[in-house]
């Protein structure tokens, strides 16, 4: 038997007050100059409604005895990071649903940062993970429709500033106005610039999402793929 396995054993017969935390999952939205009012509108509404799929619900509900726990923000420029939802343990469908509600009733600031800084949004995430240290997994997810333009190229990041953190990329893509050619090349070129600059970490990966209209059941793919409980071996030679 593995020692992870022996391990969630444990869990399970452990008391709910000494539920354990199995992943932190902090989601940075991009809302740089090329997200206009209606943009902003879809990303949030389609992380509240992939917030409320049975399918995704199930996912992170699938383990009470090692919860999952979430913080949302959005990102701009070098210097802007908005907290929307501060880090919490949704345990039921409802506290899920709470949180899709305060989603949807959250409307941008007013922001004068046309550029788009990966970078220090990437710090921002890593920074509210570091204070999540006692989960299993520790997980950033970053949207966005355009690469870095200012600022540290995101791929210089050492694991030193970034903590051993897994991030993954949501790329919003040929329909988003700031892919100016409007093609699936673009989409692809966008990806494989998170691929190589933006993503790392074990099983880090890239999910796209054709444009803002199909943040929602990208956002969904992505959810189910990161919070979905672990497989575990049961073999007795590992």
């Amino acid at each position: 038997m593995t020692r992870l396995v022996a391990v969630m054993l444990l869990l399970m017969l452990a008391a709910p007050a000494n539920a354990a935390c199995r992943q932190a999952l902090a989601l940075g939205l991009d809302v740089s100059g090329s997200v206009d009012p209606s943009e902003y509108r879809l990303q949030l509404d389609g992380l509240a409604a992939a917030l409320e799929d049975a399918e995704v619900q199930t996912a992170f509900l699938t383990m009470p005895f090692a919860p999952v726990r979430i913080m949302v923000y959005e990102w701009s420029g070098p210097h802007y990071q908005r907290e929307l939802i501060g880090w919490i343990t949704p345990q039921t469908q409802s506290a899920l649903s709470r949180i899709a509600g305060q989603l949807r009733a959250t409307g941008p600031i007013h922001i004068n940062y046309p550029s788009t800084a990966i970078s220090p949004a990437l710090r921002y995430g890593a920074a509210a993970l570091a204070d999540q240290s006692d989960c299993w997994q520790l997980t950033l997810d970053i949207s966005g429709d355009g690469p870095a333009n200012i600022g540290q190229a995101p791929g210089e990041l050492t694991e030193a500033v970034l903590g051993q953190v897994t991030v993954n990329g949501l790329v919003i893509g040929a329909n988003a106005r700031a892919n100016t050619t409007k093609n699936l090349l673009n989409v692809k070129s966008l990806e494989t610039y998170y691929r190589e600059d933006v993503i790392r970490g074990p099983n880090a990966f890239v999910e796209i999402a054709t444009s803002f209209e199909d943040f929602a059941d990208a956002m969904k793919r992505k959810l189910l793929r990161e919070v979905s409980a672990p497989v575990l071996s049961l073999r007795s030679d590992q």
